[in-house]
């Protein structure tokens, strides 16, 4: 067998396990259940807005891609019909109420309804950023077991 041939040969089966390994390691890998994780930070909800409004950059770096744990009066639930969203709010914007919104996973929206207006909550969420008016708290859970 010519030397070229099985240069190829042996780069076609290097290909092979290396794609395998990719698809086993990194596009097939389990997401993380943000229930069961513990949170690095817990504070606040207008700690955490405040941090967010007085200097962004440090509490993109300090918070984002994090699980963190929040607590306060909430100032409005919003349903449809598969998400729930629990929303602190902490001033009045150009476009509306801005603070905090924790979007919840899909096994506690039938819990929310237990809670009302200026209800104490303690949420656990994974804080995806700043968008200038809100920070977002994504796969959120409730912390607190009564309203």
């Amino acid at each position: 067998m010519k030397t070229w041939l099985k240069i190829l040969l042996i780069l076609f089966f290097m290909g092979i396990i290396s794609a395998f390994l990719v698809y086993h390691f990194v596009i097939n890998k389990p997401h993380p259940d943000y229930d069961k994780e513990p949170a690095k930070y817990s504070l606040k909800a207008n700690e955490l807005f405040n941090q967010f409004t007085s200097n962004k950059k440090e509490s993109e770096k300090k918070y984002n891609g994090q699980v963190v744990e929040i607590s306060g009066k909430c100032t409005s639930i919003e349903q449809n019909d598969s998400l729930a969203v629990v929303v602190f709010s902490f001033k009045a914007g150009m476009f509306g109420d801005e603070g905090i919104r924790c979007t919840l996973l899909p096994k506690y929206k039938s819990g929310i309804t237990k809670y009302k207006k200026d209800s104490e909550i303690k949420i656990k969420g994974f804080c995806s950023g700043y968008n200038d008016t809100d920070v977002i708290l994504i796969k959120c859970s409730i912390q607190n077991k009564t309203p």
